[in-house]
């Protein structure tokens, strides 16, 4: 039942012009930061040719995307994630969800499944413009595979996070600005901590992709994550519980 959520949530955002909007101005953005990447890179190899140890273009190249990536993803989950649950209230068909034989965590999985796999699709644009580099040269696939496992992890924590502001309220609008608060004070904390032991580092979400984004694959940044993303997807729950309780 949790597929049959997700294709629905799947149709329901690549019927929407939205969606693809967002899609067309993603690769837009991305296509223009990796062009001017590797624009970058190329002028700076002679010099780089008189280093002993030069940093190689997926160093300067595709991880500079995919920390770019995360921040597109930043702005972009709020508009595919407010009509998940705030548009269902909005337009009434909330009360035939919750009535239909599907447990609560089924129907919450599903959207946030649905989200994820729309969001994936996104992550694999940088994806392939980093590997479209080995025309050109050999790749750290490596760094390149770490990079895209964080930034799956972090599009997982933006539905998660999204998916229950969008529980809170009927209108989609409020819970897009919501998100977009939310995920820009998370992206306040990791610019304004500038110690790196400073516990307010554990809130930022984009602090944990960084090491990703070095290529180090830390256990306690992926269980950070996974804990993030369970935690507000049981809130999530929750609320349509005490909702379908309340009547």
């Amino acid at each position: 039942m949790i597929v049959a959520v997700a294709r629905k949530e799947l149709r329901a955002l690549f019927g929407s012009p939205l969606a693809w909007s967002v899609l067309a101005v993603l690769q837009a953005l991305l296509a223009y930061i990796f062009l001017g990447q590797l624009d970058a890179y190329l002028s700076l190899q002679p010099r780089l040719t008189q280093i002993a140890n030069p940093p190689g273009v997926t160093e300067m190249v595709a991880a500079p995307l995919f920390s770019a990536a995360a921040l597109v993803l930043l702005m972009a989950v709020p508009l595919l994630s407010m009509r998940l649950i705030a548009g269902e209230r909005r337009d009434r068909t909330l009360v035939f969800l919750l009535s239909a034989p599907l447990t609560l965590t089924e129907i919450v999985a599903g959207k946030f499944l649905g989200l994820l796999l729309f969001l994936a699709a996104v992550a694999t644009l940088p994806l392939l413009m980093a590997l479209s580099l080995y025309a050109g040269g050999t790749l750290d696939l490596g760094l390149i595979l770490a990079n895209f496992l964080g930034l799956l992890l972090l599009a997982a924590a933006f539905a998660a996070l999204g998916l229950f502001l969008s529980s809170l309220t009927a209108s989609p609008t409020v819970a897009g600005i919501a998100s977009l608060g939310a995920f820009l004070g998370l992206w306040v904390i990791n610019m304004a901590v500038s110690d790196p032991d400073s516990a307010l580092n554990t809130l930022s979400l984009l602090k944990h992709f960084e090491s990703f984004n070095r290529g180090l694959i830390d256990t306690a940044d992926i269980a950070y994550f996974l804990l993030f993303t369970a935690l507000f997807l049981a809130f999530t729950v929750r609320r349509l519980d005490n909702e379908r309780l309340g009547g």
